[in-house]
Parts: structure tokens; sequence; C-alpha cells
């Protein structure tokens, strides 16, 4: 069973049990524009709402940490050791971005 279909059966169930009411932006248009895909933004949303963040996310606030350690290390012999744990938490981070497009392809 596609993930398409399993959200759209979810939908479905969730409208004939009365749970899509009074929802929050019930009856507003949806934005023009969205950052990606629209059922990965919403899965993310959800994600978020729950308070559970996906590890891709996770791992792009450590790279932004680590940037600023690099910056505060260069010129000092730890810098090589800093860049190291910032390349490895660049393709970490890469190798989740690809996972999560294969999960939803």
């Amino acid at each position: 069973m596609s993930f398409k279909s399993l959200a759209e059966r979810q939908i479905l169930k969730a409208q004939a049990e009365g749970q899509m009411s009074n929802l929050e932006g019930e009856g507003k248009p949806l934005p023009a524009h969205a950052p990606g895909a629209y059922d990965t933004a919403a899965g993310m949303r959800i994600m978020a709402d729950a308070g559970a963040v996906p590890k891709e996310i996770e791992l792009k606030k450590e790279i932004d940490i680590q940037r600023k350690v690099v910056k505060e290390a260069e010129g000092t012999p730890n810098w090589k050791k800093e860049m190291a744990k910032l390349a490895d938490l660049q393709l970490r981070h890469a190798v989740e971005q690809e996972a999560r497009k294969r999960f939803f392809t």
C-alpha cells in the first residue's frame, strides 16, 4: 500500500468520524507556494506539532552550530578536527535527506 493511499484512507476515516471539523485554518486557502511537496510539508508539520523532530532537522541544527565552531577554530590546531566533524554531519544530513526523498517517492 502506498503512502498516498494510506493517507487518503486515514483522511476519509477522520472525516467520517467528524475529526476534521473545527481545525485550525479550516476554510482558509492553502499557501500559494509551500517549500517542497505538500505531503512532505504536512507530514513535517504533524510531526512538529506532536513534538517529534526528524533526524534530518536535528542534523541541520547541529551543522549550523558546527559551522560556528569551525569558524572560531580557524587557524588553530583543532581546525582539522572540527572540519572533519562538520563533514561527517553534512554527510549524515545528506543521507537522511536522500532517505526521506526515496521514502516519499
